[in-house]
């Protein structure tokens, strides 16, 4: 079940699929997100899916994060051997496309 907490404004919706209850991926997860109002602070929501691939066994941790700003969507997915790497990842090619995004509009 996805859990959503509302901090400034920004909906963080972390979920979790094919692996049991990990609070502490999650919390990661949620902090990775906010991180990115620093760059782009007119982030509507967010939203994280990371899931865990049988058939993989070396880079079997998918991360997805969907970020909604204003008249616009940004994802990043990627594939590692653990969530926080795969997330990192995601984060710094989110930052990338915000900050060409935050360009754009100035």
């Amino acid at each position: 079940m996805p859990k959503v907490v509302v901090n400034d404004a920004v909906n963080v919706t972390v979920t979790l699929r094919h692996s049991s209850n990990h609070s502490d991926i999650e919390e990661y997860a949620r902090n990775a997100v906010l991180a990115l109002t620093k760059v782009f602070p007119g982030i509507i929501s967010c939203h994280v899916i990371m899931d865990h691939q049988k058939n993989d066994f070396e880079k079997n941790k998918l991360a997805e994060i969907t970020v909604h700003v204003p008249q616009n969507v940004l994802v990043a997915k990627e594939a590692c051997t653990a969530y926080e790497m795969a997330i990192d990842n995601c984060v710094e090619s989110l930052t990338r496309q915000l900050q060409k995004y935050k360009e754009k509009l100035q």
